[in-house]
């Protein structure tokens, strides 16, 4: 099993997200994340999906997907060609003892202090999925009360990636 990340633009319609999530529910596909937003043309959306199979589902996902009326291009984003972050919010349980732990945490990974209650704290992180990762698991002596992470979204390094639409 190998991890694939692809990026669609599709029509700014509704319904289209449940549609594309709708062929991998049918054909038992799995999604590992899934972002969506509009672009800088409000009539297009930007999904960027992360599965997983073996070389012969994934090229399955790929052409399934370009068949949808709503599909306007998709390409695999390659990882040595593109950018890919991820956004984090954790809430931490801290005493006034901790916090300052806690916030010693954050700086290393430069991540920032969002929130502060008298009992907790709420950090927003940016950046790779190994990244987040790493910084989930030094949280680990602390006890975190909610996380939300938004799944990857990436683009491809420089002009040779960007796709143009004619309407």
């Amino acid at each position: 099993m190998q991890k694939k990340v692809f990026q669609l633009l599709v029509d700014n319609t509704s319904g289209v997200l449940s549609r594309i999530a709708g062929l991998f529910s049918r054909r038992g596909y799995n999604i590992e994340s899934i972002t969506a937003g509009v672009t800088a043309d409000p009539r297009f959306t930007r999904i960027t999906i992360v599965t997983s199979g073996d070389d012969v589902i994934l090229e399955q996902i790929e052409k399934q997907v370009a068949k949808l009326i709503d599909v306007r291009d998709i390409k695999e984003l390659d990882p040595s060609d593109s950018v890919y972050r991820e956004l984090v919010l954790i809430k931490v349980r801290t005493s006034p003892e901790q916090r300052q732990a806690v916030i010693a945490i954050a700086d290393v990974f430069r991540a920032n202090i969002i929130d502060v209650a008298p009992e907790s704290l709420i950090i927003e992180l940016t950046g790779n999925q190994s990244k987040v990762d790493a910084f989930i698991t030094l949280l680990d002596g602390h006890e975190i009360l909610e996380l939300a992470r938004t799944g990857i979204t990436g683009l491809g390094r420089g002009v040779d990636h960007v796709t143009y639409l004619d309407d």
